[in-house]
């Protein structure tokens, strides 16, 4: 080998071991902060992610580190700031499979966070995207938990059900739905028999009240009017019967929207608990 060749061949070398130094910290500072999240210290590798960020001139590591920062601040519970980050990650992305990714966690996070309207549209945009058709089914999962979310349980079912795999959650859904109670049902069968919304929930005891109240004074202002006694069948009317007569439509419309949340909060404490598949 001549020594132009060997100068070279030492140049190449040094030229890959400086790089190799300069990347080994960062590496180092990586695997640290990934240790810390692991073990659920996830303030503590927020910290350490940002230093790697600080750091890392390059860039390498901006779309992981972005990620896991999203990662940690959603498992604190700190979900505006998760979807931040969440954000930072897809603008870092290189790649299909690393925009689609921080695409789902920025769902799962507003999911959590009730802000299931911008959770669907980001669905939708993904589902309409020919570049994910090959991720159908997972777009289809978080839909339906959106739709969970958003206490629209038919069509959370609607969703499970695309996929053969989530049959089990769409039963549930299904369940659910025809558990709660008719809010349109419980109104207006109790414009036609007062107390009727009430009776429909279960609530007797305040059924009997309304429909009692709504009788006596209905009797009262017909009776007035009948002996054209004008002035108190107005007063009857206007100040005891419509006042008990509005009074038991808002009953019906408080008890059956109570009752409802009832069971929608129940069918989340058992998903929280009981379902071991993945939960935003």
């Amino acid at each position: 080998m001549s020594i132009v060749n060997k100068i070279l061949l030492t140049l190449m070398l040094l030229c890959g071991n400086l790089n190799l130094f300069a990347q080994t910290p960062l590496q180092a500072q990586y695997d640290f902060a990934m240790q810390l999240f692991t073990e659920s210290k996830y303030f503590d590798s927020i910290t350490e992610f940002k230093r790697l960020s600080f750091f890392d001139n390059k860039k390498i590591y901006n779309y992981m580190a972005n990620l896991q920062i999203g990662r940690a601040y959603k498992e604190g519970g700190k979900f505006d700031e998760a979807v931040k980050y969440f954000t930072l990650a897809e603008m870092n992305s290189s790649n299909k499979q690393e925009y689609f990714e921080s695409k789902i966690w920025a769902i799962r996070a507003n999911i959590l966070r009730r802000s299931t309207d911008l959770a669907l549209k980001i669905l939708d945009q993904l589902e309409s995207n020919s570049k994910f058709d090959s991720s159908k089914e997972e777009i289809n999962y978080w839909e339906g938990w959106a739709y969970i979310f958003a206490d629209k349980w038919d069509l959370a079912a609607e969703s499970f059900s695309k996929n053969p795999a989530d049959s089990s959650l769409a039963k549930f859904c299904n369940d659910v739905d025809d558990e709660k109670f008719s809010e349109s049902f419980a109104k207006y069968s109790s414009y036609l028999i007062p107390g009727l919304g009430q009776f429909y929930t279960g609530e007797y005891i305040s059924g009997v009240l309304s429909l009692g109240w709504n009788v006596l004074f209905g009797y009262l202002t017909i009776n007035s009017f009948a002996e054209e006694r004008v002035f108190d069948g107005i007063v009857t009317a206007n100040f005891l019967w419509l006042r008990f007569y509005s009074g038991n439509l808002q009953n019906a419309e408080k008890f059956v929207k109570q009752k409802n949340l009832t069971i929608s909060n129940e069918a989340l404490k058992y998903l929280q608990s009981e379902y071991q598949g993945k939960k935003p």
